[in-house]
């Protein structure tokens, strides 16, 4: 399998669990909690399979950078939740690293 699609399905998998999170009310409620664990398991195993042919770094970089974004946009669908200027100008810079750092970064290619 590709591996930058293992890293896809890692991030979206991490982002439906951390996004379950919250609604498991810390563990309490059955199907959320479920979602989450499934979700982590899910991620870490894609992940893994990323971490055979594209550096730590570079995939936890675009792991986290990635997620951040996703779960922001999230919070904001699902719960209500807002970001100021100054959230989504660090979002936007968040993304401009991940673009250059695949864009003109040797390392991860």
């Amino acid at each position: 399998m590709n591996n930058w699609l293992c890293l896809a399905i890692a991030i979206v998998a991490e982002t439906i669990a951390t996004s379950a999170m919250k609604a498991s009310d810390g563990f309490t409620k059955a199907g959320p909690s479920t979602i989450v664990i499934a979700g982590y398991a899910i991620a870490f195993y894609f992940l893994s399979l990323t971490l055979r042919t594209i550096p730590v770094g570079v995939a936890y970089a675009i792991w986290s950078g990635v997620g951040i974004i996703l779960i922001a946009a999230a919070g904001w669908l699902l719960y209500g939740q807002k970001l100021d200027l100054p959230a989504v100008i660090g979002m936007g810079l968040i993304i401009a690293g991940v673009v250059i750092m695949n864009v003109f970064s040797k390392v991860g290619h």
